[in-house]
């Protein structure tokens, strides 16, 4: 997970238990803050449901375009690297044997 969305969803994260503490903790009855409770995780839930359907059926979210782009990212530079390393070894074959790459 990269910084950007490990930072995205630990602000969620902390927005939704700010959520609910300021909840619980608000001066109501019992029965209205335990009926708002359930209203906004349920509500949380079903954006959850729907996040976890676009990633099973392959849909674009942020979240996934932002893993794929970081993803190809770092395939590239692996890439790189293993070209410059197959070079760095076919001219020390060379030296070995003596011969000069052409």
């Amino acid at each position: 997970m990269s910084k950007k969305s490990g930072a995205l969803m630990a602000f969620l994260s902390g927005a939704a238990l700010g959520a609910i503490l300021g909840i619980l903790y608000a001066p109501d009855k019992g029965s209205n803050t335990r009926e708002k409770l359930t209203y906004k995780l349920d509500k949380y839930k079903g954006v959850l449901e729907q996040f976890l359907d676009d990633l099973v059926k392959g849909k674009e979210t942020p979240l996934t375009t932002e893993a794929k782009s970081q993803g190809a990212k770092v395939v590239s530079e692996a890439k790189n690297k293993a070209e410059r390393l197959l070079e760095d070894v076919d001219d020390l074959l060379s030296q070995i044997r003596g011969t000069e790459k052409s």
